[in-house]
């Protein structure tokens, strides 16, 4: 080991960092922290993990039980559902595309009666969708990765993120020769032997798993909160004038207050065990820089949002 203070796993006996605070070679929790007995912010170290869970156990998992989520992923970290939660947002995204265009009600094509089942009707139901997933895939990509960026400088000031995984998993990091081990240094749980790569990205998009359930919701809103226009499309007399009553409508306002409260309050609270599993740092100094980002960008993001003022 370096210079640097150190502390002796009491149960395998391997020397670890003195700012660790669990055992990178067997899991065993080695300082504990009061916010760490709040149920979603606690440590597994009990457990012994022998294979990840599948991806549907995980994302449950993300919403019912966030710590025991990322300690599964945290082992095998290549694994993290990470751009499977960007793709579902974008494909509920592409639906409430669908959903806010089902209220303009075609009855009419150039004055004569629409056919419902006709090959029009599903051109037309199809295209928003197509357009509003590829728009949203790119919006929320963007989103994701502009907000990760600032969570992971929130972590560099709060626990030295960046410094924390070079340590672990750069081209510095330290290769442990078996006759320096204590030899419980097998021990189920350990994250140091195993040979992969950190997968921030992947790992810490995990936290705008909340958007998936919060992407439904808004879903159902748009269908119910809207009221229906009927219409006949006529290209010659077509004017934009017919979206106003949609667009004007306060119910855009309760989308945005969904939107900023996830943003500020339940995606910090994910993206701070993301990285204090990722960098096996303090969870409140993370927990703090992340809940500071989280409210600022949601102030920026949403809270400015002309809609939210009924303007």
């Amino acid at each position: 080991m370096s210079q640097e203070a150190v502390q002796r796993c009491p149960r395998c006996g391997n020397e670890n960092r003195g700012d660790h605070f669990q055992c990178s070679f067997c899991g065993k929790r080695l300082r504990v922290e009061a916010i760490e007995n709040i149920y979603f912010f606690r440590r597994y170290e009990a457990e012994a993990w022998v294979k990840p869970y599948p991806i549907y156990v995980k994302i449950a998992l993300l919403f019912v039980n966030p710590p025991k989520a990322f300690w599964d992923i945290n082992h095998k970290r290549s694994k993290a559902p990470g751009f499977i939660i960007l793709l579902l947002n974008a494909l509920l995204y592409g639906l409430m595309g669908l959903a806010f265009f089902s209220h303009y009600q075609i009855v009419s094509i150039g004055g004569v009666p629409a056919d419902p089942l006709g090959l029009y009707f599903f051109a037309y139901n199809l295209t928003p969708f197509l357009t509003f997933f590829i728009f949203g895939f790119l919006y929320y990509f963007i989103f994701f990765t502009i907000l990760i960026w600032l969570f992971s400088k929130g972590a560099n000031y709060a626990v030295g993120f960046s410094d924390r995984l070079e340590t672990r998993f750069g081209e510095g990091k330290k290769e442990f020769l078996a006759e320096d081990m204590s030899p419980f240094s097998i021990y189920k749980g350990g994250i140091l032997m195993q040979k992969q790569e950190s997968h921030k990205t992947k790992m810490m998009l995990c936290a705008f798993t909340p958007f998936l359930l919060i992407n439904s919701i808004k879903i159902i809103i748009i269908l119910v909160g809207f009221q229906t226009i009927p219409i006949d499309v006529d290209y010659s007399s077509f004017t934009l004038t017919i979206y106003d009553p949609i667009m004007n409508s306060p119910t855009w306002a309760i989308l945005d207050i969904l939107d900023a409260i996830t943003l500020a309050i339940w995606v910090p609270i994910l993206m701070s065990i993301a990285i204090r599993e990722l960098a096996n740092s303090s969870t409140i100094r993370v927990f703090i820089s992340s809940m500071v980002i989280g409210i600022i960008a949601s102030i920026f993001i949403y809270f400015m949002r002309p809609t939210l003022f009924g303007v």
